[in-house]
């Protein structure tokens, strides 16, 4: 298998300095170990040119405008969505793991949370008894079109609900993963082939027919190289290069994208090109943020309640 083609199993390796063996697992939910060497940290901190507790205020704060990075000019504008299906397509044949189970809830946990950065949804307040943010109801807050048909037709469904529901049951409604008979009607339908032709529109990929013996399948192989390698560059300098210990502080579309990248089992792939060491660093800081008190991160100056409530549904 290729490194590019999808999951990795990573080599262990022996340190020298201590005879354990390091290196993260093959699955895309395998993470570092917390406790890697100093050494490894180090090795990834000189490349940002920092020590491990510097403070990074001199880099440029783009949480000003979540929904623009410093290269939208130059680059095809891609929505969450469209970003982590990229990631999980097999860039020549076309078409994401069998495998992954996990890719579907992820890709609407993405809606979800692109409709937070444009203003559209809203938690409820905490109130008086603290609720969690699990158990806080999304609420509709702007209900003018966005211009992408997944996120208005999840607009419409979020509009016709009353009593509002919460963000872990509009996940599982909008995957059609719930026993409730009533809120089938939710369910997005044929999402990922939605989003692959968004990406033909804007020249990201092209359409395919491929024969699986019996039967064939539209495929949609990668033609914009450039596009994707942006996309995982992006991604390994947000936890190597480019880290800044502080969620708070960090590029919020970045941040949501790594999170959920890693909801939908594909981060794996952003890392598959990595060193050894630069492996094991990077999904050690992904494990850092995973750990993070989402609930305390959620009360914080700036923060949007709805990108914290979308990632504790995956990592409850």
């Amino acid at each position: 298998m290729n490194r590019g083609d999808g999951l990795v199993q990573r080599r262990r390796v022996v340190n020298s300095g201590n005879g354990e063996r390091g290196g993260g697992g093959g699955g895309g939910s395998g993470l570092g170990q917390d406790g890697a060497n100093a050494d490894h940290a180090g090795h990834a901190d000189k490349l940002s040119g920092q020590s491990p507790d510097t403070d990074c205020s001199s880099q440029k704060d783009l949480n000003c405008n979540p929904t623009i990075d410093e290269d939208s000019d130059k680059e095809t504008r891609l929505t969450l969505m469209e970003e982590v299906l990229l990631l999980g397509l097999k860039d020549k044949e076309g078409y994401t793991s069998f495998w992954n189970d996990c890719i579907s809830s992820g890709l609407r946990g993405c809606i979800l949370a692109e409709l937070g950065f444009r203003g559209r949804v809203e938690l409820e307040k905490a109130g008086m008894r603290k609720k969690s943010l699990l158990a806080r109801k999304l609420l509709l807050k702007n209900d003018a079109p966005t211009g992408d048909v997944l996120l208005d037709e999840a607009l419409k469904h979020l509009r016709d609900t009353d009593p509002p529901e919460t963000v872990p049951s509009w996940i599982e409604y909008l995957s059609g993963e719930t026993w409730n008979p009533l809120k089938l009607r939710y369910q997005l339908k044929n999402v990922r082939e939605r989003l692959a032709k968004n990406l033909v529109e804007k020249g990201v990929l092209t359409t395919e027919k491929q024969n699986f013996l019996l039967f064939d399948m539209t495929t949609h192989p990668l033609t914009d190289n450039l596009a994707k390698s942006r996309l995982v560059k992006k991604i390994q300098e947000a936890v190597l290069s480019r880290w800044v210990n502080d969620a708070a502080r960090m590029d919020r579309r970045t941040l949501a994208l790594v999170i959920l990248a890693h909801a939908a089992d594909v981060l794996e792939n952003a890392f598959a090109p990595l060193s050894d060491d630069d492996y094991e660093v990077a999904m050690r800081r992904v494990r850092t943020l995973l750990d993070l008190d989402f609930e305390a991160e959620a009360t914080k100056r700036n923060a949007n309640p709805v990108l914290w409530a979308v990632f504790a549904a995956f990592t409850k």
